[in-house]
């Protein structure tokens, strides 16, 4: 779907809101879309189906910045608003779709990272965070499942740190051959600093 096709539909809803509906979801307004549907299906095709017409309601609703709106149309498909619409929060819409822009995400893609609550857990992440923290906000992008590392309820930042190094250690010493684990939490002396590495490993080359 071109840009201006999917901008077309956000004026029909903008249109059919303020115009038709007089920005009241009335109870006749179910009647008139369905009336009005009959109407724009005959004419123009099922891109005017009465569910659609709905659903770009809801899209003129939930996306009222134009400056926004154009950027998003420019990367974004009709079944990307689509999947978008559900959502419960300005600021989880904004945020699948300023990801699937960022990512190149393609619809499947996307609806995958809404049923995973992607936005959900980088907000709980957030939440475990203190201002004084090293981790800066929002490092959980993608965002990492952190049940995974089989934290508690109000782990602090240490118990966060050591399960991310367990797992990497775990990890590197999947390498075999040419490439070994020395220690975690080594304490060496560099240019007379005593310093701890959270993770020493090293080289052979055959």
């Amino acid at each position: 779907m071109s840009v201006k096709k999917l901008l077309m539909f956000w004026e029909v809803g903008q249109h059919i809101n303020s115009i038709v509906l007089e920005n009241k979801r009335a109870t006749y307004g179910k009647k008139i879309l369905t009336e009005l549907a009959a109407k724009l299906v005959t004419k123009h095709g099922n891109s005017f189906s009465e569910r659609n017409l709905y659903r770009m309601t809801l899209f003129a609703e939930r996306f009222p910045d134009n400056i926004i709106l154009t950027e998003l149309a420019a990367k974004l498909s009709w079944s990307h608003i689509t999947e978008l619409l559900p959502l419960k929060t300005d600021e989880a819409r904004m945020y699948y779709a300023q990801d699937a822009v960022a990512r190149n995400y393609g619809t499947k893609e996307l609806r995958r990272q809404i049923s995973r609550k992607a936005f959900e857990r980088r907000e709980i992440a957030n939440t475990e965070l203190s201002e004084a923290s090293s981790v800066p906000f929002n490092v959980f992008k993608d965002p990492y499942l952190l049940d995974l590392f089989g934290l508690k309820e109000n782990f602090i930042e240490a118990d966060l740190e050591k399960a991310i190094l367990v797992e990497l250690e775990a990890f590197l010493l999947e390498f075999g051959h040419g490439f070994t684990f020395v220690e975690r939490q080594k304490r060496m002396i560099i240019d007379g600093e005593d310093i701890v590495l959270d993770l020493l490993c090293s080289t052979t080359e055959y």
